[in-house]
């Protein structure tokens, strides 16, 4: 749908006035999100969040019927996820925007929000910068950043002192070879190289062989969930790079949840930092792994991009029920601030100054336990804010 400016900020302005007048309406939810593609399993994950909230609490967000228009932009298209969400507010009339997994969407989605001063609740898209690109954006999932930060200082505690660090080549890439970078080398540590792959089917055969060639006692890796770290895995493996003595950790991507059976045994004994597993203890996450099971089966493994769906729902509730169901795009971003709640994957809240999220971070290592291969925790940093956000 092509709208001219004019037409688009006439319809922007409508929306936005008719927010408060449509409160007893059905709450109505665009889910912008991954259905086709490669990395279609990010929107039915962001389905099976949503549907468990849904589901515990009688299909109602403060106690309004709920809508959820969903749609697919096929990966990461900042193009079509600025239109989608042009046309969601527009002619779909949604209150709130929610999904996002690929930064450059929600990059491209936080202008239209300013814009309309509609609520944008991130599930995913991770780089740091996001919440700072509008203030209708908040983030209940991660930076990579807080990830890769923590892992930086643990394997300092572990007396590595130098790392070679490969990261994919866009923007949460470079928030994660920044963060370690950073936080390794405060901590005394040295980063003796540094390689960004191509998004686009790489063959990871020459990077891994230039690290060999290199030596390094350590290598810290970030891609993105899905095809590019089971690829990497095994070509490290099929290098003999453990031979080699060259330990490997990464971020949690790495040994995403809704991926590991796939991936395999390559990534035995790896260690990642991140903020969910599924194989998390608490009673709150035993509960939502049954639920996650009863209504989806087991085929599909819930991953942070269900449990941070959930927790998204969770935000928009209470921020709400404090609003007293007044759905003003300003109302709404001021209740979000601070919010505090018991997820799945722990304690979180949002930082009522950068609007982003605050959690723990996990050091887990990838064991297989009853047969199953999974992320077991067994270190942690807690409180863990978005380190690119923090005063020097």
């Amino acid at each position: 749908m092509n709208l001219s400016k004019r037409t688009l900020l006439a319809g922007l302005a409508l929306a936005t006035l008719g927010a408060v007048a449509q409160a007893q309406d059905a709450l109505k939810i665009g889910l912008i999100g991954t259905y086709s593609g490669p990395y279609a399993d990010y929107g039915r994950q962001f389905d099976a969040g949503v549907a468990l909230y849904l589901k515990e609490n009688g299909g109602k967000i403060a106690g309004r019927t709920v809508e959820i228009v969903k749609k697919d932009t096929g990966g990461a298209n900042p193009d079509a996820s600025k239109r989608i969400a042009q046309e969601l507010i527009v002619r779909d009339k949604v209150q709130i925007l929610t999904g996002l997994d690929f930064s450059p969407n929600a990059y491209a989605v936080a202008a239209v929000a300013t814009q309309a001063k509609v609520p944008v609740v991130v599930m995913n898209a991770s780089s740091s910068a996001i919440t700072s690109s509008s203030p209708y954006v908040a983030r209940l999932s991660f930076t990579v950043q807080q990830v890769s930060d923590p892992m930086a200082r643990w394997m300092l505690k572990q007396g590595i002192k130098e790392s070679y660090v490969v990261v994919a080549d866009y923007a949460p890439g470079v928030d994660a070879l920044t963060a370690f970078k950073k936080a390794f080398e405060q901590g005394g540590g040295k980063v003796v190289g540094e390689l960004r792959t191509p998004m686009s089917n790489p063959d990871f055969s020459a990077y891994v062989q230039r690290i060999k060639d290199a030596k390094p006692q350590s290598v810290f890796f970030f891609f993105p969930s899905g095809v590019m770290p089971p690829a990497f895995l095994k070509v490290w493996k099929e290098r003999g790079m453990d031979a080699a003595g060259i330990k490997l950790f990464a971020t949690g991507e790495a040994t995403d949840d809704s991926y590991l059976d796939a991936t395999g045994d390559v990534a035995l004994g790896l260690i990642t930092s991140h903020h969910y597993s599924y194989a998390h203890p608490s009673a709150k996450n035993q509960k939502f792994v049954k639920d996650f099971e009863a209504q989806f089966g087991t085929s599909l493994r819930p991953s942070y991009f269900a449990v941070t769906a959930y927790d998204a729902m969770t935000a928009i509730d209470q921020a709400l029920k404090k609003t007293g169901g007044d759905l003003n795009g300003d109302k709404v971003m001021e209740a979000l601030k601070g919010l505090k709640f018991e997820s799945p994957r722990g304690p979180v809240e949002i930082d009522p100054v950068t609007r982003d999220i605050v959690q723990t971070v996990y050091i887990r290592k990838t064991e297989k336990v009853g047969g199953k291969l999974v992320n077991v925790e067994f270190d942690k940093f807690d409180r863990v804010k978005d380190p690119a956000k923090e005063a020097p």
